[in-house]
């Protein structure tokens, strides 16, 4: 086993996450490193710091009290408090509230694996005071400022395969790879979507996300999933909503503008890692013996993209363009204004605009990702 650590974007200078009297959240995927990463970042800092986790009861009591006699006896005198798994804890961001307000000289960071349950319990008591960021499987941009470009294009086949997570990437050999990745899907997966809500059928969820991994570039049709589950479409549109609050799969919508035949009312979806994708259809196989390696393109291609984005703090909208004539692209960027279109293609690296696209946008940039120049579309 490999103990190298992998250094993290929000590593350096913490990019404005830690600040006086505001609460850092950070959310993200479990096992991607987020307890780790905050100690880390907390490691050099000067000052009395206490760190705990949700799941201790008397940390829970204290903090879901709301009584500020008790909290400024047990937490006064730190200048920073570190709470892991706070989502577990009733009427946290209430608890936090009362913190900050009353020390406005304490750092607070809190974090979750489940956005959904810890945003809710802190996104209205906090507004104004918090500070939010998510860490994600280790990104290309991040393997490349800490390795260099020829190290991510060598491991390239193997980021498509088995993905991104720490410890995939520490697991040298290709068994405990696999074994790693089915370990998160049976134990971790749906761990945050079984505890925090009543779903009475967990291996719906399995089978939902197994019919999603085939459709990666398709538009999913709520209806066709319906059917084939044998459960209600409102159900099924629960079930995605949970599925991507918990940071397993990224909902994409259709771009349109001026067009009649382009495709709005449908979406895509694509999964945070494609090791877990491959991990929940049961195929790690090579490329070279693989009919779905532009899907796996796709998906890696579009989600590192989002981690780029995110890290860097470069906001636009992202969509999907296609007309019903099934001229299409893959990732429309809509960014101050200005269309970025960007085709992702495995094998073509001259693929043109689709002509409907050009003529009703003639001002947007438009290009092909290829395995020539994914690095800078990436880095």
């Amino acid at each position: 086993m490999d103990n190298q650590w992998y250094k993290r974007y929000l590593e350096s200078s913490h990019h404005g996450f830690l600040k006086k009297g505001k609460v850092s959240l950070l959310y993200g995927p479990r096992r991607v490193g987020k307890t780790e990463l905050i100690k880390k970042i907390i490691s050099n800092y000067s000052g009395r710091i206490f760190t705990g986790t949700g799941d201790n009861v008397e940390i829970s009591e204290l903090l879901s009290s709301q009584r500020l006699s008790q909290l400024e006896m047990a937490f006064g005198n730190y200048q920073l408090i570190f709470i892991d798994e706070a989502q577990r804890i009733p009427n946290i961001g209430h608890g936090l509230k009362l913190l900050i307000d009353s020390f406005p000289d304490i750092t607070i960071i809190a974090s979750g694996s489940s956005s959904f349950d810890l945003f809710n319990k802190t996104g209205e008591p906090l507004t104004g005071r918090q500070i939010t960021r998510t860490l994600y499987p280790i990104s290309v941009m991040e393997l490349h400022d800490q390795f260099g470009g020829m190290d991510v294009i060598q491991k390239l086949e193997s980021l498509l395969i088995y993905g991104s997570y720490p410890e995939v990437l520490t697991n040298l050999g290709v068994d405990d790879k696999k074994e790693y990745l089915t370990t998160i899907r049976n134990s971790y997966l749906f761990k945050d979507i079984l505890e925090l809500d009543n779903i009475k059928n967990p291996s719906k969820l399995t089978d939902l996300l197994r019919l999603l991994a085939y459709q990666i570039g398709h538009e999913v049709s709520i209806n066709e999933l319906s059917n084939n589950l044998g459960i209600s479409k409102h159900s099924v549109e629960r079930l995605l909503d949970l599925l991507e609050k918990t940071f397993i799969i990224k909902k994409v919508g259709g771009f349109s503008r001026n067009l009649r035949k382009e495709i709005t009312k449908t979406s895509r979806y694509y999964f945070w890692d494609n090791g877990i994708r491959n991990a929940l259809i049961n195929n790690f196989n090579a490329l070279n013996t693989r009919n779905d390696t532009g899907m796996l393109w796709e998906n890696f291609l579009f989600m590192e993209r989002i981690k780029t984005k995110a890290y860097k703090r470069i906001y636009s909208n992202d969509f999907f363009w296609r007309t019903y004539d099934r001229q299409e692209i893959d990732l429309i960027e809509e960014r101050d204004g200005n269309l970025f279109a960007y085709e992702f293609k495995w094998n073509k690296p001259n693929a043109r605009a689709p002509k409907a696209f050009i003529n009703a946008y003639p001002d947007a940039l438009f290009k092909v990702i290829s395995k020539d120049n994914f690095l800078e579309f990436l880095v």
